[in-house]
């Protein structure tokens, strides 16, 4: 059985057919899927959906860098709030995204803080978006990791020094999703640098979809071929890689 460690299924993409693209990711073997939270807009479709698939969907609560403004203490607080009520599986999505708008950078660190002391204080995973923002991530977790605090890296595309730096903390995984799927990503040398047991997988649906559905939506279903991948990458059998990767997940979230 597969678990996806990171996927937006209450996003506008699945309007036209959410129940049936859920139904897929449960006849392709995922039982698990984690659903980080973005913004205020998207707390109430992601409570939705959970409710509908309860023994399937399990919710987090956070603030994206890429909505991070000058309002980010009110988002922050409302976030929080939500947190306070239970039921949250992890803190996030946070980080920092760089490659967008450099804008308010300043403004995501000191919000990506913040949650890093959620997870600290409400003892759960902080799932970590870092794209083109490697060096100013470990700016900040150098200084706040500690042994209360774990996590992922989701969407890790980065090379075998920054695997090394995010395997010196203890508690922290790193999510593989489609990306490891392109020909020329060079993720798959990269984890050969890497233990399975450091490992989790994602799909970061419905966007990233691995070969052969790259540049059309993606969904939960399309786990397995992120799954094949990884078994050639690591001479492993599929059931292996679901195995694995699945039982990383559940001692990171402690189902």
């Amino acid at each position: 059985m597969f678990t996806d460690t990171h996927a937006h299924l209450y996003a506008e993409e699945f309007a036209g057919d959410r129940d049936q693209m859920v139904k897929r990711a449960i006849d392709a073997g995922v039982n698990r899927i984690f659903l980080p939270n973005i913004d205020l807009e998207s707390i109430e479709p992601m409570l939705e959906l959970v409710n509908h698939y309860p023994n399937n969907c399990f919710p987090m609560m956070g603030l994206h860098p890429c909505s991070v403004g000058v309002d980010f203490q009110e988002v922050l607080s409302t976030c929080r709030a939500h947190l306070e009520k239970g039921g949250f599986y992890g803190v996030g999505e946070t980080g920092i995204d760089l490659y967008w708008d450099k804008t308010f950078i300043d403004q995501q660190k000191e919000a990506f803080r913040i949650q890093i002391d959620w997870a600290k204080e409400f003892d759960l995973p902080l799932i970590i978006h870092a794209r083109d923002s490697f060096e100013e991530i470990f700016e900040v977790l150098d200084k706040e990791n500690d042994a209360r605090l774990r996590g992922v890296f989701h969407c890790f595309t980065g090379n075998a020094e920054q695997a090394k730096h995010v395997l010196s903390y203890k508690g922290f995984l790193m999510g593989i999703g489609g990306v490891v799927t392109f020909k020329n990503s060079g993720l798959d040398k990269v984890l050969e640098t890497i233990p399975l047991s450091k490992l989790v997988l994602e799909t970061d649906a419905p966007y990233l979809a691995p070969v052969p559905n790259r540049g059309k939506r993606n969904e939960t279903a399309f786990i397995t071929a992120v799954a094949s991948r990884m078994s050639q990458i690591f001479d492993v059998s599929v059931a292996e890689i679901a195995e694995i990767t699945s039982a990383n997940a559940k001692e990171l979230f402690r189902i």
